[in-house]
């Protein structure tokens, strides 16, 4: 009977977090939109992007967006033969980045999951191998956001103290950093941890969180013992300038952000990387698409160089809009491929054997 009860409980938390888990990134994007247009008149919006817009480049973006999904899925593929899974077709590769991206939209993970298990069926390969290689494309990820900060504060540290000195949000954020309270909290946090994991490792729950710090540590080791590695780096280099550029092309769109594109701030270069670091911080929040959190990101950055609420929401709003459009197309894409793959190898799988000789 406890272990019915036990089991009941088990059942009604895994519930509780799946709808959190859904109903919190809608609530987040809702609540910033709703705020974002009680702040910016809409029809303000709507004129700028009638009379002033020039979706040429916004065309253009969309090109890089899908050029850095292509480069991706052959980024992953790397760590996937690595792994000991065999090759896929390169385009299956780039399609289970299409699929992924366009799933994140509906809910935040749901890609990444997809993606394993397409890979993992597909290659009849072992789920936990495939998440593996997963963790480690993120921490790949994890660490150019770190180098582009540390550049970021090195070319734009002008704009960044100007941050910290006007703004109550970066006057907190600098006092927390330089706060020895900080680093001791966490130095003891972490020897925490490591205290548990030794002291109790034959607990269930400790040995749970083992195993998935074993399949991270392998996700990040596997980046540097590899073959190819040369090619990876590259790889991922050519991704982050290309996000890089899907922020920096679009200043080409607006008189607004034109304006920016002048030789004392390195030909828009400067605020473009400024604006990209925001908008990169902001997928720390969940919410649906990454609606809401990346919007008020671009917006503040760009308020930075004094460019109007009203014209830094337009800038937010297209170029979130036409790279949404892109990922949905890329999606559609990778719907029908997985599809047609299916189907075919349903028919391969059918034909008779050879006789043997």
């Amino acid at each position: 009977m406890q272990n019915i009860s036990k089991s009941n409980i088990k059942d009604k938390r895994a519930v509780i977090k799946k709808v959190l888990d859904i109903v919190v990134p809608i609530l987040i994007s809702g609540v910033m939109i709703a705020w974002l247009f009680h702040k910016i008149k809409i029809h303000t919006i709507i004129q700028i992007l009638r009379d002033q817009c020039d979706y040429r480049w916004l065309l253009l973006m969309c090109g890089v967006e899908v050029l850095s999904r292509c480069i991706r899925g052959l980024r992953w593929g790397i760590q996937l033969r690595a792994a000991g899974i065999k090759r896929m077709p390169r385009f299956a590769e780039m399609v289970a980045i299409f699929g992924a991206y366009a799933l994140n939209l509906l809910l935040t993970g749901v890609g990444e999951a997809w993606r394993c298990l397409y890979v993992a069926d597909r290659q009849k390969a072992n789920l936990s191998t495939v998440i593996g290689t997963d963790i480690g494309d993120r921490i790949s990820d994890a660490i150019m956001i770190m180098v582009t900060i540390g550049l970021s504060l090195t070319v734009a540290s002008p704009m960044l103290e100007k941050f910290m000195d006007t703004y109550q949000l970066g006057r907190d954020i600098m006092h927390v950093i330089v706060s020895p309270w900080l680093w001791l909290s966490v130095a003891a946090i972490i020897g925490g941890i490591i205290w548990i994991m030794f002291a109790h490792s034959t607990n269930v729950h400790i040995q749970k969180i083992r195993t998935q710090a074993q399949n991270l540590w392998n996700g990040f080791r596997i980046l540097f013992t590899m073959k190819h590695q040369i090619r990876y780096w590259l790889y991922t280099l050519i991704i982050w300038v290309a996000y890089f550029l899907m922020t920096y092309l679009c200043f080409f769109a607006f008189p607004f952000t034109r304006d920016l594109i002048r030789p004392e701030l390195a030909y828009g270069l400067i605020p473009g990387l400024v604006v990209f670091i925001f908008a990169s911080l902001s997928i720390a929040i969940p919410a649906t698409g990454g609606l809401g959190p990346w919007n008020l990101a671009v917006i503040f950055a760009l308020s930075l160089y004094n460019v109007r609420s009203a014209d830094a929401a337009a800038y937010s709003m297209v170029v979130w809009a036409f790279q949404t459009v892109t990922q949905v197309m890329m999606g559609l894409v990778a719907a029908g491929y997985v599809t047609y793959d299916r189907h075919r190898s349903q028919n391969i799988s059918q034909l008779p054997s050879s006789p043997k000789q």
